[in-house]
């Protein structure tokens, strides 16, 4: 009903305005009323009224909510006018064969633009007066980085949706042509330099950065400057979201660690990889873990003719394929398996015959690893090449290995099993017509037992934040970004090749706890403390994507690399290949002492750092650095 009285309203007052429009357009023209003009005015009145009335409607007018009135809402209104005033000048002349002077006419139709349109604005001015005038004591000023297409359209959503809780009281742009200028009735403030005395100078609460078009380099940079202020700090993600229409409050969110890294994320060949995964049978392996389940998620929206689930974690399991039954009917195939389960592993390639495999499952944890050196060999040298074999046996066609950086110049025993399992990739690649490749990068935040869920944790729990070490870096990239360079490798792979992503430039670990306590709401050393524990076995200060002989060849992707080729020792990889298929486990090591001669035979500079006593003490430290 009140839809209703609103609409009628409106056409009520826009029959008097058009109708005042046209008298007033007479007497600006002859300074008064000519009778013969008058007389044919009040014979034509209900036609040229009924006519105004209706073009309005078609044109929406009656139909838009006027206090969030723009430039769309002010192109219907000379859209109907225009409309109107042809189809009058029409209706007048072959009815009434009466020709309006011009200037009449276009008298007329400026003053109906004015007041059909006046009336309108009007209404979105004096609700915007109103929210202003009833401001409560608690209203949020907010200020907005970015005085772009993103920085307007957050404005317009925050009176939108909050009106008189939330008080824009300007924006930062680094465009000098526009310091000074008002943007829906909102000054540009200054650069972002201006940032700390400009929030004290307004009492800002809250900094929005909406400035979604820009490189990671740049946010970090405003969040660096605007973070010592202590207020919060949002961020409106994505570039798609101003394509797709998609700017809401919703979207406006806190400034997350994966906003800061100092590389823009890695843009994947969509086609290319759907071509290779598209109705085939895939195989991930450790699929309940980080990396495992993100690459289950990305390969099941390629739509594969069926996905099989490989872990020996069966709450592991269970989750990712509860979660990836909801919204997906690509057929799943739950293995809780052992890859070092040669039986295992062969009946499964045996029945499902899996054309492309994801080998994921790997133990990772660097000091658990010192403390239980033949288990890491057992997992990640025996059981890839479990997996690997069983590839060239039943005629796979792509085997892409998840490795890591710490498989360059390792100096951990978890490193130099994944290093050996490389090596035992590309032996295979050369007698065999599986394509095998590997995939090799840094951390990954937000994956489990890395520092960022612990740094959380610590945080969570009043501190103190352990770094193991003030000038650690590590390279960093989110999970999603990681499962995008593993699923391109298989489009670049041609056999044999370890892929290295651009990782861009590396993260102080004492930055990143420095950070992350910020964004938590806390100011470090004060409120929650970061203390330094010492490195721990087998850690790096700073780890690397290449090793000295490898180097580099650009791929056709411009943010992945190709490592050359380096020398193998063919003959030690194929006695080792022939002890594993003749189920020499004793060829496996049983300690640390023989661990340390198997990983010495591939990589004779491998040096134990530590002994497994000191690793049992390390371990129990709950310490950030990994």
């Amino acid at each position: 009903m009140n839809r209703w009285r609103r609409r009628s309203l409106l056409i009520v007052l826009d029959a008097i305005l058009v109708n005042l429009a046209y008298l007033g357009a007479l007497f600006v023209r002859f300074e008064g009323f000519p009778a013969e003009h008058l007389d044919l005015y009040w014979r034509a009145m209900l036609f040229t009224t009924a006519v105004r009335i209706l073009t309005n409607y078609f044109f929406g007018l009656y139909r838009r909510s006027w206090q969030y009135a723009s430039i769309g809402e002010l192109l219907a209104i000379v859209g109907a006018v225009s409309a109107g005033t042809m189809f009058n000048m029409a209706l007048v002349f072959f009815f009434f064969q009466y020709v309006a002077p011009r200037s009449v006419l276009l008298i007329a139709w400026l003053l109906n633009i004015a007041f059909v349109g006046g009336i309108r604005f009007s209404w979105r001015v004096y609700r915007q007066r109103g929210q202003l005038l009833n401001s409560e004591p608690g209203t949020s000023n907010v200020m907005i980085v970015g005085a772009g297409d993103g920085g307007v359209l957050v404005a317009r959503e925050l009176r939108n949706h909050y009106g008189h809780r939330v008080s824009i009281v300007g924006f930062i742009d680094d465009d000098p042509l526009k310091k000074g200028q008002q943007i829906l009735g909102c000054p540009v403030l200054g650069c972002k330099e201006d940032i700390p005395a400009l929030v004290q100078e307004h009492k800002v609460d809250e900094i929005i950065i909406s400035m979604p078009s820009v490189s990671r380099k740049v946010i970090r940079e405003i969040v660096s400057i605007a973070q010592p202020t202590g207020k919060v700090i949002k961020i409106l993600p994505g570039v798609f979201d101003l394509i797709d229409g998609n700017v809401t409050v919703q979207r406006i969110r806190e400034v997350e660690l994966e906003d800061l890294l100092g590389r823009d994320p890695v843009q994947a060949d969509l086609a290319g990889i759907g071509a290779y995964l598209t109705n085939r049978v895939v195989l991930v392996t450790g699929a309940g873990g980080s990396i495992g389940s993100e690459l289950c998620r990305q390969v099941l929206a390629l739509k594969p003719e069926k996905l099989l689930l490989l872990d020996n974690c069966e709450n592991n399991m269970y989750e990712i394929e509860m979660e990836l039954r909801q919204w997906s009917e690509v057929p799943l195939v739950a293995l809780v398996k052992d890859i070092r389960d040669r039986r295992a592993i062969e009946e499964i390639f045996d029945e499902y015959r899996p054309e492309v495999i994801f080998h994921a499952a790997a133990h990772k944890h660097v000091p658990l690893m010192e403390l239980n050196p033949e288990e890491a060999i057992k997992n990640n040298v025996y059981g890839t090449y479990q997996v690997a074999w069983a590839a060239h046996r039943f005629g796979a066609k792509r085997f892409v290995l998840v490795s890591t950086d710490k498989a360059v110049n390792p100096t951990s025993v978890m490193g130099a099993s994944k290093r050996i399992a490389e090596m035992v990739i590309q032996y295979l690649d050369t007698i065999s017509e599986t394509n095998y490749v590997a995939v090799r990068f840094g951390n990954v935040l937000g994956s489990r037992g890395s520092v960022i869920p612990l740094f959380k944790k610590q945080i969570l729990a009043g501190g103190p934040v352990t770094v193991t070490h003030e000038k650690m870096i590590r390279y960093f990239m989110t999970i999603p970004e990681a499962v995008q360079l593993i699923l391109q490798a298989g489009v670049l792979a041609r056999g044999g090749e370890i892929f290295v992503l651009d990782m861009g430039d590396p993260v102080r670990i004492l930055d990143l706890a420095t950070t992350l306590i910020r964004l938590s709401g806390y100011e470090p050393y004060t409120e929650i403390d970061i203390k330094i524990t010492g490195m721990r076995p087998g850690e790096k200060l700073f780890e690397e994507l290449l090793t000295a002989e490898e180097g580099v060849n650009a791929t056709t992707h411009e943010r992945i690399f190709v490592a050359r080729p380096t020398d193998l020792d063919t003959e030690l990889l194929a006695q080792t290949v022939a002890a594993f298929a003749e189920r020499h486990l004793g060829y496996l090591p049983k300690d640390q002492a023989a661990t340390t001669r198997f990983i010495q035979a591939f990589l004779p500079e491998f040096v134990v750092v530590t002994n497994a006593t000191e690793a049992l003490a390390e371990v129990a430290v709950t310490s950030g650095g990994e």
